[in-house]
């Protein structure tokens, strides 16, 4: 895993061994934050994201990296 675009762009991310979860995909979150970004770049600026149940935080990370303004 590893985020995708943004600031933070290429890092890798790694989660708990031993834990029985499931990250959400690179290509889910891609497709994702296309959707939310579409016709608009700027939308996630400053925006407030809550990841609940967040195994791994990856969505909320990426959110982060993309320009949201708290996670």
């Amino acid at each position: 895993m590893r985020v995708i675009a943004g600031k933070f762009r290429s890092r890798p991310l790694q989660s708990l061994r031993g834990m029985d979860i499931r990250p959400t995909s690179d290509r889910l979150r891609e497709t994702l934050f296309d959707v939310l970004t579409a016709g608009n770049p700027d939308a996630l600026a400053g925006s407030v994201w809550v990841d609940l149940f967040a195994g791994t935080g990856a969505v909320g990370i990426e959110a982060l990296s993309r320009g949201a303004g708290m996670v």
